[in-house]
């Protein structure tokens, strides 16, 4: 048996004999110690010891040699691979690979110790040399900076720099400085990049409508009239701010916030009577962006409404392009952020200043667009309330190709209980609109089509279907109510995006051109055409859309409510061809009874006819009405209404704009003015987007267009008789 004092005494041997392993050469992991174990032969005999030093010598044999063992070749390659497997073998381990190799249990126990050892050598040493090479490339580096420093010059005046007169506040303000220079750059060139890319955050905010597809017009032989002013795209021609234009449109913004706050507060003898005292406004701000250029005339207008949403989500859309212009989607055709110089302290908006394009509309072919290039700027007040500004940056353009400055216009908002805000907009802008047809001349000059109030009114009634939209104490006792939460988020974000195209494709942007058609006895009825190819929300083809306005004295909450009622759709439909037009579902999404999301069938006098599913929005503030409706797919909707993505959804809208004509005394009955009616509709003419306009798809538009004027006409006229 071995004993474990001669197990003790064997391992001081060879900790303390530890320099007799690297003797030989790197063969040395074959040497072990013959008095290091025990013999099977030599239980007790003096030769276990003989290896021994100090007092482990055997006393009896102070000059006997140590004698060394030489394991075989594969011994060693069989250890070797052990120990690529297992380091750390146990007792039950090294007992049977003893027994494999012929060798002691010590031996092969101290053959693994003297392995990692070794290995652990080796890996230090490389460790050292790796260390070594990187605290010389420290040192170089060191090195080169200090013979840099030493030959810094100053940029200011080119002479040596005195490190060591700046105080640490002053380095550390430089340093910061410099950061908040990357960072500003950093955004700059994001915005830069991604610019009209839809990032909205807003629950059930559809992206905005993209910029409709150049257009291949096939009128030559119509005799048609271009229509448009400019037939470039003014807002593509506007370039971000250099360098040099920052500092310019930091004070200017500065400067306007003041402004718009004193125009929120103050009323005698700024405002008088909600009109704007030009010459008071001249004395009181000196400062600003000039005089008003010759031929413009100056639109002033304020007001204020309580609405339900809470400051923080009023704020975030307004300084959020893509939740704007979806929120303002009957205001702004257009709009694009070119560069952000700040975007806010502490988490939030406050501070947040951005530079921006933006394409004001009507609903209407007949009124041209404002474009307009600006920095939008968002303070946070001492009293809390919040304050979003926008003010014109066109004297940093060399040949401004606008035709409307806003003056310091935007809207104070503040908190109010159980989540409203008191919103106060001023619109201050000048203008030039001598290319507005006679028609909608005095509701543009009187501020109706882009005063203060319309804003306001727009706000108003998307915070009302915002709320709706996230409602969930919906009645299931009425008829046709949808219930399903996911279906009526499908189905509301679905008529979103049918509003948002079809306000994007009635109105005179820049971006696409009308063409007035001539001699067909129809000289008001505008067409265009637009290719649809790899949309999945539009089908694909040929798309002929035609729309004309006209004024009608009838006031527009009367045909409003004519034109979505389902019961007098035969009336004026030509496409539904005699058929009964039955309410399937429907949506409520404001206070007005008239603000809803419908889901119409038609059904249809000839049985050999499918039925026909159309989808309508209807909604209606005090400054503007719309009924827009387009045909759907019974089996898509049917994916809509259980919540599936409405995304792919193909669609074409149609549909209606009535807007007060703003004049109480035109005539019409009641004394509460008359209406602005367009009329717009999108045909899919030919499935193939590469085919051209044939003058048959455009004769049978005019005549569809003409002949539901005519109905809408001879409609309102009985019910006036």
């Amino acid at each position: 048996m071995f004993e474990p004092n001669m197990l003790l005494a064997a391992m001081n041997n060879a900790d303390s004999n530890n320099h007799n392993y690297n003797q030989e050469d790197n063969n040395n992991e074959g040497f072990l110690r013959d008095d290091e174990f025990d013999s099977p032969n030599t239980k007790s005999g003096s030769e276990n010891q003989e290896g021994g030093s100090g007092n482990d010598q055997d006393p009896l044999h102070p000059n006997k040699k140590k004698r060394y063992h030489r394991h075989t070749q594969l011994q060693i390659q069989e250890m070797e691979a052990f120990f690529k497997e297992c380091p750390h073998p146990d007792d039950k381990q090294r007992k049977q690979l003893s027994r494999e190799l012929g060798l002691e249990p010590l031996q092969v126990k101290f053959w693994f110790q003297n392995k990692r050892t070794q290995m652990k050598n080796h890996h230090e040493r490389h460790e050292n040399s790796h260390l070594r090479a990187e605290n010389e490339k420290l040192r170089n580096d060191n090195l080169r900076y200090r013979e840099a420093l030493a030959n810094a010059s100053c940029p200011n005046c080119g002479g040596p720099t005195a490190i060591g007169e700046m105080s640490f506040d002053e380095h550390q303000l430089r340093l910061e400085n410099a950061r908040l220079r990357e960072e500003i750059d950093r955004i700059s060139a994001i915005a830069a990049k991604y610019v009209g890319k839809p990032v909205s955050n807003y629950p059930l905010m559809s992206p905005p409508p993209l910029p409709p597809r150049p257009l291949e017009l096939a009128m030559g032989n119509l005799g048609g009239e271009a229509y448009g002013n400019n037939p470039t795209d003014l807002l593509k021609s506007i370039t971000a701010p250099t360098e040099s234009d920052k500092p310019v449109i930091i004070d200017l913004a500065v400067a306007a916030v003041e402004e718009l706050v004193r125009m929120v507060q103050v009323d005698e003898p700024l405002w008088k009577s909600l009109v704007l005292d030009e010459e008071e406004y001249a004395r009181t701000f000196p400062r600003g962006i000039g005089p008003r250029p010759a031929g413009y005339r100056s639109e002033a207008s304020r007001e204020s409404a309580v609405v339900i949403m809470n400051h923080v989500n009023i704020v975030e859309i307004l300084m959020d392009v893509n939740q704007w212009s979806t929120i303002f989607a009957g205001m702004v055709s257009r709009a694009i952020t070119l560069a952000v110089l700040s975007t806010g302290v502490a988490g939030n908006y406050n501070g947040a200043l951005q530079v921006m394009t933006a394409e004001f509309q009507v609903p209407s072919p007949l009124v041209p667009t404002r474009e307009t290039y600006f920095a939008r700027y968002c303070k946070q007040q001492g009293d809390g309330s919040w304050a979003v500004v926008d003010i014109s940056l066109d004297s940093l353009q060399p040949n401004p190709p606008a035709r409307c400055r806003r003056r310091a216009s935007g809207c104070l908002i503040q908190e109010m209980p159980n989540g409203y805000s008191k919103v106060t907009w001023v619109e201050h802008v000048e203008v030039d609109d001598r290319g507005v047809h006679n028609l909608y001349k005095h509701m543009v000059s009187t501020g109706h089509a882009f005063g203060a109030k319309r804003w306001v009114a727009i706000l108003d009634r998307q915070c009302e279907r915002l709320a709706s939209v996230m409602a969930t104490n919906i009645s299931s006792g009425e008829v046709g109510v949808i219930t399903n939460q996911e279906g009526r988020r499908s189905m509301l974000k679905l008529a979103e995006r049918m509003v948002i195209s079809f306000c994007a494709g009635v109105s005179a942007s820049t971006a696409h051109t009308w063409t007035t058609l001539s001699g067909t006895g129809a000289e008001d009825v505008r067409v265009m055409t637009r290719k649809s190819v790899d949309d999945p929300g539009r089908p694909p083809g040929i798309v002929l859309s035609a729309a004309t306005s006209f004024w009608i004295p009838v006031p527009p909450k009367r045909v409003f409510d004519f034109l979505r009622d389902e019961n007098s759709r035969n009336e004026w439909d030509i496409l539904s061809n005699g058929g009964v037009v039955q309410e399937m579902a429907h949506i409520a999404n404001g206070r007005d009874t008239g603000n809803c999301v419908s889901l119409l069938r038609v059904n249809s006098a000839n049985s050999s006819q499918s039925n026909m599913l159309i989808l309508q929005e209807s909604c209606t503030d005090p400054t503007a009405s719309f009924v827009i409706y387009a045909p759907v797919d019974i089996v898509a909707m049917n994916i809509v209404l259980n919540g599936g993505d409405p995304d792919y959804v193909a669609l074409l809208p149609s549909g209606f704009a009535i807007l007060p004509d703003g004049n109480a005394n035109s005539g019409a009955p009641g004394g509460d003015g008359g209406s602005l009616l367009t009329v717009a509709f999108q045909i899919l003419v030919d499935s193939v987007p590469t085919a051209k306009l044939s003058l048959g798809s455009v004769a049978t538009v005019n005549n569809l267009i003409a002949c539901t004027v005519e109905r809408i006409k001879a409609s309102m006229s009985c019910e006036t008789a």
